[in-house]
């Protein structure tokens, strides 16, 4: 049966060519380009990267001459070998496919590896550059490794000699507690495994005082996993301080970078973590050397320093009795000063007290001037008060005089004018200025003792002056005073009694 369809007779001259449908095409397409490339390898630089949701990851790989798509599909990204960026040259191992819905080709790739020394040394510069800006590798990160570690935490391969020139080195020359972190030092996972085992020490109870992350030397693609971004920031953010030996002495890898210290094999790494017993011990046996010599030296001149100063130094018994003998010396001298002194104080006191005036005869006449300027005084007010009293009025005339005379002259009507207004005013004036010393003059004549006396009393005072108030106190024969209102009188008394309760007079006589 042909399977092309019939032609009309009107569709023009019939063709030899086969007819295809585009599904038939595309299927054949297919199988040509999967039968030809089966397996392929293609190198080329990553562009166009992109990571879907579902797991899978779309690229393209370029040269300078075309571009073909790539796929990763989600179960084959573990078993890739790397990370794929954009940038990187890489050979990519797969099969050729395409798309019929888009009638493209592809590349299904299963794995990938970088293309060469000069892409991987490439790719590390980049990241090396950019952590770096973030600070992962600045000096001031650095923390110094302990004198002698209790514990050593190891991150390296179980099998193989780095392990076992780790161990030999540290058992001789200080045999400390070894933990070892057995890991995969390449291949795939490597890194994350690596990356693990450095947090995982973090976490121990207690943690390692050190850490050593060590491998052998190999190619650079062998020493991949220590440049992985996840190994330098677990390196980084290791709060034990940790060394790198990775690789040999002219093996450089990021994690050295990260680091505390970097050793150039796992051998020195051992070194730098522990130190030698013989060479503590050596160090420790030269420092006593030294401190016992200086603890001898300082000794011999500490004992010539001292010699010297008691050679400087007087003969302390010989100070003590002469202090002593001063002692008592001085102790003697103010046993007999002590008296004498007292004595002359005493002296001068007797001769500044006879140069003393007598007190009480001060007083006493201190007392009788008070008392007749007192008298004087008293007698001397009316005489006083009467001659301001004339003078005032005296000169309340004259001045009445000199307003006439004034007015007077003035004329009559002017003289009634100021006689109205100056004399009445004047004279008023005149009026209460001597009322109000004639009630100055009887206030104080009410309480001037010459009043009291003039109504018969008499003031009794012994020859001192001094005025006596009770009649105990005057002796028979005793000399008295009298003072009247008008005079004094001199007495004698004779005898006499005390005034009773109800303060009747006293009965007793007086010779004048």
């Amino acid at each position: 049966m042909n399977d092309s369809p019939a032609t009309p007779p009107s569709a023009g001259p019939v063709s030899n060519l086969p007819e295809y449908s585009v599904s038939e095409i595309s299927g054949a397409v297919k199988r040509t380009l999967e039968t030809t490339f089966g397996r392929v390898r293609v190198r080329g630089e990553i562009t166009e990267f992109k990571r879907y949701p579902s797991g899978h990851l779309y690229f393209s790989l370029k040269d300078e001459g075309a571009k073909i798509s790539g796929i990763v599909w989600r179960n084959a990204v573990a078993r890739l070998g790397m990370v794929p960026e954009n940038g990187v040259e890489v050979i990519a191992t797969g099969r050729i496919s395409s798309y019929p819905e888009r009638s493209s080709y592809q590349l299904i790739v299963e794995r990938m590896e970088y293309a060469g020394a000069g892409a991987l040394l490439a790719r590390i510069e980049m990241l090396r550059v950019r952590l770096a800006a973030e600070g992962l590798f600045d000096s001031a990160r650095k923390r110094p490794l302990p004198v002698l570690p209790r514990v050593i935490g190891v991150i390296s391969s179980e099998r193989g000699a780095v392990i076992q020139d780790i161990l030999t080195t540290i058992a001789r020359r200080f045999p400390r507690e070894i933990l070892l972190w057995p890991v995969p030092v390449q291949g795939e996972g490597a890194a994350a495994r690596i990356a693990a085992a450095i947090e995982g020490f973090q976490h121990m109870v207690p943690p390692p005082d050190v850490l050593i992350v060590a491998r052998g030397g190999g190619s650079l693609e062998d020493l991949m996993a220590f440049n992985d971004e996840i190994v330098v920031r677990a390196a980084a953010a290791s709060r034990i301080p940790l060394i790198s030996a990775v690789g040999h002495e002219t093996d450089t890898t990021l994690i050295d970078f990260a680091s505390d210290r970097r050793a150039p094999t796992p051998t020195a790494a051992a070194e730098m973590a522990v130190p030698a017993r013989v060479e503590l011990l050596a160090a420790l046996a030269q420092t006593t050397a030294r401190l016992a010599g200086g603890l001898a030296r300082l000794t011999r001149e500490r004992r010539f320093a001292l010699a010297r100063a008691e050679r400087g130094l007087p003969d302390l018994p010989a100070l003590l009795g002469a202090a002593r003998q001063r002692l008592d010396d001085r102790g003697e001298r103010l046993d007999l000063a002590l008296p004498n002194l007292v004595e002359r104080r005493r002296a001068a006191l007797r001769e500044a007290e006879r140069r003393l005036p007598d007190l009480p005869a001060l007083l006493r006449a201190s007392r009788e001037r008070v008392q007749e300027r007192g008298v004087r005084l008293i007698l001397a007010l009316p005489n006083l008060v009467a001659a301001r009293r004339s003078a005032l009025d005296l000169s309340g005339h004259r001045l009445a005089g000199a307003l006439r005379q004034s007015v007077g002259a003035m004329g009559a009507r002017a003289g009634r004018v100021l006689g109205r207004l100056s004399d009445a005013p004047l004279r008023a004036g005149l009026r209460e200025a001597r009322a109000r010393l004639e009630g100055s003059a009887a206030r104080l004549e009410a309480v001037s003792p010459l009043a009291v006396l003039a109504r018969g009393y008499v003031l009794v005072s012994d020859p001192a002056g001094q005025p006596l108030t009770a009649a105990n106190s005057v002796k028979p024969g005793a000399r008295l005073t009298l003072r009247f209102a008008d005079g004094t009188v001199g007495a004698t008394a004779d005898g006499g009694r005390a005034a009773s309760r109800q303060g009747s007079l006293s009965q007793g006589s007086l010779s004048l």
